[in-house]
């Protein structure tokens, strides 16, 4: 498969794969007998990931060590290096996850109040000193 329809089926531009190659990002590419890139399925395989890790925050000097790992003799050392990578990487994404249940918890218990809320402080009910605490709040209290 070539360059452009590499790009094409991982919606990347042509650019992005050559630099990401040339950084070490994803391993080298073969090449044909004209020196045109020729990727294989394995070479997609890196691609995907690559993409994949990159939209879910990973660094692309993360990227480059986790690429280079691989370049290197198979041993349990190096493996596990890798795996370190994704296991960290894993454990930031759960993290975010978690943050952004809890933002969409406040929003849903904001939405879902807005009404009540404007009526008590239109009609007086609630006063700067009354207002209620969102950062108080308890996760599940919002939620309801």
């Amino acid at each position: 498969m070539n360059s452009k329809q590499v790009a094409e089926m991982f919606d990347l531009s042509v650019d992005t794969l050559r630099y990401y190659e040339k950084i070490g990002v994803i391993p080298p590419v073969t090449r044909d007998k004209n020196g045109y890139r020729n990727y294989q399925t394995s070479d997609l395989n890196w691609i995907f990931l690559a993409k994949s890790l990159r939209s879910a925050g990973l660094s692309i000097e993360s990227l480059i060590e986790f690429a280079s790992l691989a370049g290197l003799s198979e041993t349990q050392n190096v493996e596990d290096a890798q795996k370190q990578i994704l296991v960290d990487q894993l454990e930031e994404i759960e993290e975010n996850i978690k943050k952004m249940k809890d933002v969409r918890s406040l929003l849903q218990y904001k939405i879902d109040t807005y009404d009540a809320h404007l009526a008590k402080y239109k009609s007086g009910e609630w006063s700067e000193d009354t207002v209620e605490k969102l950062w108080e709040m308890k996760p599940s209290k919002k939620s309801q």
